[in-house]
């Protein structure tokens, strides 16, 4: 059995198409389905069951699937302790949408600066696939919003920002000196959609202060909920980092009085895979990197 036919039979199971697999390892479908082939004559009984449009695992599939990720985190562990300097690797970092965009970026210019020899991967996706993806050692760190539930995997915390009330320029509520709750009720809301952590958070906030937000319209990007608040369909919350980078005089943000909307940023791995030293180096990087953003936040308006 080769370490080739593990990888193959793998993307296979993630896929449940030889066709995509293929195309995602690179090689050919007929070289796919006779690596696959050789594999299942090697086991004495098939692997997947195969349909018209897509295939599954069998009982033998689902058991070689934890085996095989087992074998190859061990030989990709072992590898990377026996080469590991400090200096020369590959760190994989996983975000969600409302963070890497707006987080990422002198994070990991900051990093390169001090290790050139490195190599950074970012990975943007939902807390959920980043949650799977550590457990499974596709990721080295992710940085995600509270609330999640991961088993087995370190959570740090890394910072408090609040989320700021974001406005057309021409909305009555610019000119009020001090924005309450009740202010925004019944004002229509621009959110994100329920794939992303953010909305929970705001929706969360405001039940907690017994107001519940009229959403409007829901988009997959940050910067689609800015551009639809400056064309006036509607109001929103925007994390501080997003603020921070927004010099446009489209919009303005204020920060509402009382109890604030906030969320927490984590840091996110999983103890149980081999922990490099260009990987501990990295989340230092990433804790000063955390210090120096927290003393240079701009004013919300």
């Amino acid at each position: 059995m080769e370490l080739d036919q593990l990888r193959y039979f793998l993307q296979v199971a993630v896929d449940g198409n030889f066709t995509r697999a293929a195309e995602h390892l690179g090689i050919s479908q007929p070289a796919l389905s006779r690596s696959i082939g050789r594999l299942e004559e090697e086991i004495g009984q098939p692997v997947f069951e195969r349909q018209t449009r897509c295939v599954s695992l069998t009982d033998a599939g689902k058991l070689l699937q934890g085996r095989a990720k087992e074998v190859l985190s061990i030989l990709e562990d072992t590898l990377a302790e026996i080469v590991d300097d400090g200096q020369v690797g590959r760190i994989r970092v996983g975000a969600i949408p409302t963070i890497a965009p707006f987080f990422l970026p002198g994070l990991l210019r900051r990093f390169s600066q001090d290790y050139p020899q490195a190599t950074l991967v970012v990975q943007e996706e939902t807390t959920e696939a980043l949650l799977k993806a550590c457990a499974d050692g596709l990721v080295d760190v992710a940085i995600l919003a509270l609330p999640i539930q991961a088993k087995y995997l370190e959570i740090e915390e890394l910072f408090e920002e609040e989320l700021l009330l974001v406005l057309p320029p021409n909305h009555q509520l610019v000119s009020k000196e001090s924005i309450e709750l009740s202010d925004i009720d019944q004002i229509p809301f621009v959110l994100l959609g329920e794939a992303h952590c953010l909305s929970d958070n705001i929706v969360s906030f405001c039940r907690r202060q017994s107001f519940h937000p009229v959403s409007v319209e829901r988009t997959s990007q940050m910067a689609t909920v800015q551009e639809l608040v400056s064309l006036d369909h509607g109001i929103s919350m925007i994390p501080m980092m997003a603020r921070r980078l927004d010099q446009s005089r489209r919009r303005v943000y204020r920060s509402l009085s009382g109890v604030k909307p906030t969320r927490k940023i984590v840091a996110v791995w999983n103890p149980y895979r081999f922990q490099s030293r260009l990987l501990e180096a990295f989340r230092k990087t990433l804790r000063d990197h955390v210090q120096t953003l927290s003393g240079d936040e701009p004013a919300a308006s």
